[in-house]
């Protein structure tokens, strides 16, 4: 990181899409561009996040689609971080990745 006057810069971090055990793959992203809570880029936790152009159509998120009619196509705003760490679960958790703070990345169990 820079110093500038005695504060960090803050540079926005792009996070890797989550892949999860079954396949289902999405955008996890949080920052000052993102739909998230705190709108702000590094924050020590996000209460919601913008996900983005899942790989198949999911009821659980379906009600923040900025575009229902293309579910895959699309971004999610202001995501509860608790919806999106049941919908990693839904999908068998996660084998590679990575999320903002606040999003729990339940890996995936081999079984």
């Amino acid at each position: 990181m820079i110093l500038l006057t005695g504060e960090y810069l803050n540079m926005r971090v792009m996070y890797e899409s989550v892949v999860c055990k079954d396949g289902f793959t999405v955008s996890i992203q949080a920052s000052s561009t993102a739909y998230s809570d705190p709108r702000r880029d590094n924050a020590e936790r996000y209460a919601s996040v913008e996900l983005g152009f899942p790989s198949a159509d999911d009821d659980m998120i379906a009600k923040w689609a900025e575009d229902p009619d293309h579910p895959c196509d699309t971004v999610y705003g202001w995501v509860p971080v608790e919806v999106v760490n049941l919908l990693i679960a839904k999908h068998g958790g996660a084998v590679s990745g990575t999320a903002p703070p606040g999003v729990i990345l339940l890996p995936a169990v081999e079984k």
